[in-house]
């Protein structure tokens, strides 16, 4: 039905998250329409992707350089860490303009119904900051579902032996819902009554 590059390019995008068949192909159309110069610079930028971007040496979020622009911020309280799943956690934590520490990525959560190994996800690093570091707060900002629950409840655990007073974002976040998602009244409010 579609030629072959076309159909390429569908299969590209319906294999991305919340993409779809319909919508894959709705996007190869626009782009399709779209003149030569975009397409080139679309192209090169994608494909400059992991050339020009690499993770955070510290927290592990996207960066350009060895630091984040985050972690490269000395205003920033030092002794304050937020632990999140994903990097797009930390954009809708600073939209809200609530919080002023610092971040840490863990990667993912652990999941209870499969047998994940937590060592692929940030945690050994994450424990060598709060001793390195000295951290004085560690605020657990996981998703409010079951594997978000386990990996806070997990690194609480974990961490207990050292100084770092452990909190967790209040539940004006729905059940099952995503941080990213979360608008920044909701997200605001969760960070401030944090327990």
């Amino acid at each position: 039905m579609y030629p072959k590059s076309f159909k390429k390019l569908i299969d590209y995008f319906s294999s991305l998250p919340s993409v779809g068949p319909k919508m894959a192909e709705r996007l190869v159309l626009y782009l399709f329409k779209q003149d030569k110069e975009m397409l080139v610079e679309f192209g090169n930028s994608l494909s400059n992707l992991k050339i020009n971007l690499r993770y955070c040496e510290k927290c592990f979020n996207i960066s350009e350089e060895k630091l984040c622009e985050i972690c490269s911020q000395k205003s920033r309280n030092q002794k304050k860490i937020c632990v999140v799943e994903e990097p797009l956690d930390i954009i809708a934590i600073e939209r809200t303009k609530k919080y002023d520490g610092l971040y840490h990525v863990l990667g993912g959560t652990l999941g209870i119904t499969k047998n994940d190994d937590p060592s692929q996800l940030k945690l050994n690093e994450l424990q060598k900051r709060v001793l390195s570091e000295k951290i004085e707060e560690i605020i657990l900002a996981m998703n409010p579902t079951t594997e978000g629950d386990a990996t806070a409840l997990y690194i609480a655990r974990m961490l207990k032996e050292t100084s770092a007073n452990v909190t967790k974002l209040a539940r004006g976040l729905s059940t099952g819902s995503d941080i990213e998602y979360a608008d920044e009244l909701t997200l605001g409010s969760a960070i401030i009554n944090r327990k």
